[in-house]
């Protein structure tokens, strides 16, 4: 479904760059202003996982773990262990 919005330009020069841009890169404007507020709420849902990330964070320094280093390494232990008993 297409709908219609009409955007007030108070910066002359924003709109120019935006056209600008626009012929530069073989777009529409209104593709262009599509695109930023698609990736705009993307980094909004983005902000909100920030919450969570730093709980793990913190879950993760209260109760200790470890290393990727350290899980690669035994995993590889691991995979030599098996092979060798083949």
């Amino acid at each position: 479904m297409s709908r219609r919005m009409t955007v007030v330009f108070h910066d002359d020069d924003l709109y120019t760059d935006l056209k600008v841009e626009a012929v530069r890169r073989r777009l529409t404007a209104s593709e262009i202003i599509s695109e930023a507020v698609t990736e705009w709420l993307e980094s909004r849902e983005d902000a909100s996982l920030l919450p969570v990330i730093e709980s793990a964070r913190a879950e993760y320094k209260a109760k200790g773990g470890r290393s990727w280093n350290e899980v690669h390494q035994e995993v590889k232990r691991s995979i030599v262990k098996r092979n060798g008993k083949r």
